[in-house]
């Protein structure tokens, strides 16, 4: 589906009905990596509208010029939310870059937040500045990397933790999908000269006190998982866990885990409602 926000038309998805869950990918993938995950969590439950959509520059949205920075791209998300469900509470879950727009949401809005998963959170901006360790591989699939084309089989082999025919599969399916369509001119361009909000996300107001899950990889080499601990006191409601075997791509490493945390925050979240009424 197509949704036109500010003249650019987003491309989106919507699962279920019931209470709103936003979903943001991380930076150069799109939808398809919060779909791939999210949706096995929600197999066995009914009440939740999962909203997935494609930033601009990823997927099927087409980027803009004018899109200089991540302050634009943080007013694009909020206006998009207010057209797809104006004037609703919704969950809200983030992946990487998406957890990095995912705390820009808290920041401006929190109020309309009732839950909030980040999903191995970019909290530091500048790539420099992040405290992360050395890419390493605990299980190595030599026969599958021979079997792949060199550029996936690099690919591949310089991001996952642990390997095999399945992560494969869904490394393929829903993330090396998007990275393949998206617009790498803009993407750079942003990368290198707006990543960064003009403000300081995680200067809040007010702590944000909603059941919260923050996921991190132990092997992540992307984001690391050392600097989260330091934003982990604006989230008083916090599950906060760091999985051994697990890479920036957690969600497909350590599936049965995700999913049970994720449940379980949801669980948490419906509670609050019911404590509410």
């Amino acid at each position: 589906m197509i949704c036109n926000v500010n003249n650019i038309e987003i491309n989106y998805e919507i699962y279920g009905e019931g209470k709103p869950i936003i979903m943001l990918h991380g930076y150069s993938v799109d939808h398809r990596l919060m779909a791939g995950c999210m949706e096995p969590v929600f197999n066995n439950s009914i009440g939740y509208k999962r909203i997935y959509f494609d930033l601009p520059g990823m997927g099927k949205t087409k980027a803009e010029n004018w899109i200089i920075n991540s302050d634009v791209m943080l007013e694009l998300v909020i206006a998009f939310i207010d057209k797809i469900i104006p004037n609703e509470n919704f969950l809200l879950a983030g992946e990487s870059y998406g957890g990095y727009l995912a705390r820009g949401i808290i920041n401006k809005i929190a109020n309309r937040v009732d839950g909030l998963l980040l999903l191995c959170p970019a909290v530091i901006a500048d790539f420099k500045k992040r405290n992360i360790p050395a890419h390493i591989v605990l299980k190595k699939d030599e026969k599958l990397l021979s079997e792949l084309e060199q550029s996936d089989a690099e690919g591949f082999n310089s991001i996952q933790v642990v390997q095999s025919k399945g992560i494969w599969e869904r490394y393929r399916d829903e993330i090396l999908s998007g990275i393949n369509i998206g617009d790498d001119n803009f993407l750079n361009s942003l990368k290198e000269n707006g990543y960064k909000f003009s403000f300081d996300v995680d200067s809040l107001d007010e702590k944000y006190n909603k059941p919260t899950l923050i996921l991190l990889g132990r092997q992540d080499s992307s984001v690391g998982y050392k600097d989260a601990w330091s934003i982990l006191d604006n989230y008083p409601r916090a599950t906060f866990a760091v999985l051994d075997r697990a890479g920036h791509n957690l969600q497909i490493e350590q599936v049965e885990v995700f999913n049970c945390l994720a449940r379980e925050w949801l669980t948490r979240v419906e509670e609050e409602v019911v404590n509410k009424i």
